[in-house]
């Protein structure tokens, strides 16, 4: 019994049929069919996992496993991760056990040269609609029984002491001190190890997990299509609001603001201020006519138009 990871961008007409009869033949005969990124390929589950991303501040991604009955998909391992099991349908039994590696980073994959676990210290069954949390490293495995199992496993990645380490480091390039060469011999290591440290204040160690996370957040967007053939007819009185699966910061920029987002920073002139802030700040649906600030119809619509392509706004109506 094993796994079979299904691709999960077929979609009617399937253009791969002559491997639907395969996948079939894997399942009857006990391999789990995985649905790796699934939050990328169901906009139901992105948008489950913005809001979760948004509440914890750390990344998210799901697969989706099928099991026929009576069989196991994976024998013991961990993950580097943690994770989320969301049972959604039929049954599923979990044996956890102590780890053989603590906090595993995302290289540190499960090996059998780590040893030999020991007994379980949980069994549990999980149901349609239980739910188990899993801290990475911990050991697992799971089975079924007489029926078949579908479940989610949504994996949330952690920001580390290393991660922060290793990003202060990347900054230390803008210090000529630390771009000189090593001299043979010489015992550096206090001025070095003071040098790093002075990139690692709470607060400079917040701002690059922060960018980190929004640089990586991909754009979650159904209806782009839609949008730009809805931006033909914008004008100020038509109905726009921030869209809902961005998570976004305003930061101060040299020359006026800058709206940082899935991985862009759109800069806009000081003059804009009232404008662009009164956008970031929409909790509910706003008309162009409507922003506070010193531009005029037009250039309200140059700075609207701009935000819906960009994906931040999105038109609602007329």
């Amino acid at each position: 019994m094993g796994s079979y990871t299904a691709d999960v961008s077929w979609r009617p007409p399937f253009t791969k049929t002559a491997d639907v009869p395969r996948v079939l033949a894997e399942w009857e005969a006990g391999a789990t069919i995985v649905l790796q990124a699934l939050h990328v390929h169901w906009h139901p589950l992105a948008v489950f996992c913005r809001r979760l991303e948004e509440a914890l501040g750390l990344p998210v991604q799901v697969n989706a496993y099928y099991t026929p009955s009576g069989s196991q998909g994976f024998a013991v391992h961990h993950d580097t991760h943690d994770v989320l099991v969301l049972q959604v349908a039929g049954e599923k039994r979990w044996l956890l056990y102590e780890p053989l590696l603590e906090l595993p980073l995302k290289h540190q994959r499960y090996s059998k040269a780590l040893g030999e676990h020991g007994e379980p210290i949980d069994d549990l069954l999980l149901r349609a609609g239980d739910t188990l949390y899993l801290p990475r490293g911990w050991l697992h495995q799971a089975e079924t029984s007489a029926t078949d199992s579908l479940h989610l496993t949504i994996g949330i990645t952690a920001y580390t002491r290393l991660d922060a380490v290793k990003a202060a480091l990347a900054d230390c390039e803008e210090d000529v001190e630390l771009r000189r060469g090593v001299e043979p011999g010489a015992d550096e290591a206090e001025e070095l190890l003071e040098r790093l440290g002075a990139r690692l204040s709470p607060e400079d160690v917040a701002r690059r997990r922060r960018r980190r996370f929004l640089a990586g957040r991909r754009p979650i967007r159904e209806d782009g299509l839609s949008q730009l053939q809805a931006l033909e007819g914008l004008d100020k009185q038509t109905i726009v609001e921030r869209r809902g699966t961005v998570i976004a910061d305003l930061e101060e920029a040299a020359d006026g603001l800058a709206l940082v987002f899935e991985g862009k920073e759109i800069r806009f002139p000081g003059h804009t201020r009232a404008e662009v802030v009164a956008c970031f700040e929409a909790e509910e649906p706003f008309r162009p006519a409507e922003l506070p600030g010193d531009l005029d119809a037009d250039g309200r619509l140059v700075l609207v138009r701009r935000l819906v392509r960009e994906g931040f706004l999105r038109i609602t109506g007329a």
